[in-house]
């Protein structure tokens, strides 16, 4: 993907996120008409400045990778189809990859993260992935505002830290439609996920099924699971 190409304000964004980081555009190929370019960061350390993310898991910045994770659920999410127009909200989006498949399936998307740096890499990669049906919102789970209500909420990889349960089943309550659903991927190994879900049937019907992602370097089982209100 040629920065050149990109409308002038993304380019600006690209300028300024490329005098921190050192940056490259991956490409996520859907199916054979459908292709994302996500921004993101190549030398980790930059981030991580030093810290050992093995020992502190909580202070990884979950939002640099590609988690196989978004790479499932962006896969589902073409495999759904959902109608054109449907309102999208992804939580916690990171590299977005997700939400940008359901705009580049027609909905209209809101991605959601903590931090505006977050955003602006989310910005660029929808402009390069050429979609412009997507808005970009700074989404504090502790502070949230107020919020419209949305068809469908997506988060990958966003159930890593147990004190954000009941502020994400709370945001979830107050912007899912009451006949929306919303679709979760995350490393079936990932021990807050069982928790969490044990919280959310309580509001929720809740169906799971387990999904293989294979690579050169491991194969990945991604639990998905759909919640959608109790009547």
């Amino acid at each position: 993907m040629d920065p050149q190409t990109l409308p002038a304000d993304s380019q600006e964004l690209y300028r300024q996120i490329k005098k921190q980081y050192k940056v490259g555009f991956e490409s996520l190929k859907l199916n054979d008409d459908l292709k994302l370019y996500l921004l993101k960061i190549t030398d980790l350390e930059q981030v991580l400045a030093g810290k050992d993310p093995l020992k502190n898991p909580s202070e990884f910045p979950f939002w640099i990778r590609l988690w196989e994770a978004a790479i499932v659920l962006s896969r589902f999410m073409v495999t759904l189809a959902p109608a054109p127009g449907s309102t999208v909200l992804e939580l916690g989006a990171g590299l977005g990859a997700p939400g940008l498949t359901a705009a580049a399936l027609g909905c209209s998307v809101t991605l959601s993260d903590y931090e505006e740096m977050i955003l602006n890499f989310e910005q660029v990669s929808a402009a390069a992935s050429g979609l412009d049906n997507v808005r970009f919102e700074i989404l504090d789970w502790l502070d949230p505002p107020e919020i419209e209500r949305y068809d469908i909420i997506l988060g990958a990889e966003i159930l890593f830290r147990e004190e954000f349960f009941e502020p994400l089943l709370d945001i979830i309550r107050h912007t899912l439609k009451p006949n929306g659903t919303v679709y979760m991927a995350h490393d079936s190994k990932r021990k807050s996920v069982q928790p969490f879900l044990k919280k959310a049937e309580k509001e929720y019907n809740i169906a799971a099924s387990r999904r293989l992602l294979k690579s050169l370097d491991e194969d990945k089982e991604i639990l998905l699971t759909r919640l959608t209100p109790r009547s």
